[in-house]
């Protein structure tokens, strides 16, 4: 199932959770919205609709890192000490080549790792968990451990964590429900489906 297609399960999803808790309308396009995330969410292991949403082009990030090598490099040559000089010249240099091997599929792992800087200093364990598994999700298999019981609890945990730190009832059930939406939806036993989800793994990598 494409992306478009798991974010509008998902947003129904929110919109049920939503009239169960007899929310605001305010409230009520929240759940529309964190539901439609939580239902993509699963797909941040290829590179899928919101996977290239929160990412920046890797070329951006790579002109960017050149640039400060180089002005690192221009900087020490001609500011510093001789010591500090060719200590700064080589960082600048390792710098650049370090740039130069940034490739779009390290993107997702970058932005891993803001996420959970930016948790770290918010003060926000939902963030720094959301963190976590943006990482996790860079470097695994598609439909692998985001398409798990794992994925589903570890997922819950940071839903958990949001609903606590927002104080509004009922965003847990709707980001949960989203998750667990875009894991039904891609169970082999439907027709449209050529590929199921490993549920089960680690303990067994059958397809269902």
């Amino acid at each position: 199932m494409n992306g478009t297609s798991h974010a509008v399960i998902g947003s129904a999803t929110g919109f049920v959770v939503a009239n169960s808790f007899q929310t605001s309308p305010t409230a009520t396009l929240l759940f529309v919205g964190l539901g439609g995330i939580s239902g993509l969410i699963p797909d941040l292991d290829i590179d899928g609709k919101l996977r290239g949403k929160i990412t920046l082009s890797h070329k951006v990030i790579r002109l960017s890192a050149m640039i400060i090598g180089m002005l690192m490099i221009f900087y020490s040559f001609y500011e510093k000490t001789m010591a500090e000089r060719w200590l700064g010249v080589g960082i600048g240099i390792l710098i650049i080549v370090a740039a130069s091997l940034i490739k779009q599929k390290h993107m997702l792992t970058i932005t891993g790792i803001a996420v959970m800087v930016g948790g770290f200093s918010l003060g926000e364990l939902w963030l720094i968990l959301l963190g976590i598994y943006i990482v996790i999700a860079s470097f695994t298999s598609h439909r692998s451990y985001t398409h798990s019981l794992l994925g589903i609890v570890f997922f819950g945990i940071i839903a958990s964590n949001l609903e606590a730190s927002l104080g509004i009832q009922g965003i847990y059930y709707t980001c949960l429900c989203g998750y667990i939406s875009h894991l039904i939806a891609d169970l082999k036993i439907l027709p449209f489906n050529k590929r199921g989800v490993k549920l089960f793994l680690p303990l067994s990598s059958k397809e269902l």
